[in-house]
């Protein structure tokens, strides 16, 4: 019993904290932070200088004409058509936000409170599908409207995703209805 007695009895004293060597770690990894930040910051700079000959967005006409379609949602962001990765910048189009997408004759009016409005006109409509990604952004099979538009020399993507999921396969025979394919009128059968 008398060595249970002792080692009960030992006196040790707590370690002690070395606070400069914690606010010297502290300090450091807000700096590690702030440059990684930093970093991430120029490239996105970057890539838009990159994407610098990327002529100005359309704006809506004055009269778009009666709406066919509306749809309130989130846009996800632009690609270079067909690579969901290759992420536009340029001219606003990198920021997610939340939309408001209105579909008449005239084409597709994308207004973004907070982020730069823009509009397709018809004629630059290309095709319109449901997709799963774009721009890093993976939802499930069919979870995002993805419509591929000419812009300038540049076929681009936009990715949107409606507060209601059931309503973009209207968007999709809408938008797919609008575009105008090439006449094969004379052609051999």
């Amino acid at each position: 019993m008398t060595p249970l007695i002792l080692l009960a009895d030992e006196k040790k004293s707590a370690a002690v904290t070395d606070w400069s060597a914690r606010v010297g770690w502290l300090v450091g990894l807000a700096l590690f932070v702030a440059l990684v930040y930093w970093l991430m910051r120029e490239g996105w700079k970057w890539r838009g200088t990159l994407q610098g000959d990327l002529p100005e967005l359309p704006t809506a006409p004055d009269d778009p004409g009666e709406a066919k379609l509306t749809m309130s949602g989130r846009y996800h962001g632009s690609t270079t058509a067909g690579q969901w990765l290759d992420r536009i910048v340029a001219r606003g189009l990198g920021s997610r936000s939340r939309a408001e997408l209105t579909l008449t004759d005239a084409g597709l009016d994308v207004v973004r409170p907070g982020a730069t409005d823009f509009f397709i006109p018809a004629d630059a409509l290309r095709e319109a599908l449901l997709g799963k990604g774009i721009a890093g952004k993976v939802l499930t099979e069919g979870g995002l409207l993805v419509v591929t538009w000419q812009h300038g020399d540049r076929l681009i993507d936009s990715g949107f995703r409606s507060d209601h999921a059931a309503e973009q396969t209207e968007w999709v025979e809408a938008i797919n209805s609008m575009i105008k394919t090439p006449s094969t009128e004379g052609a051999e059968r």
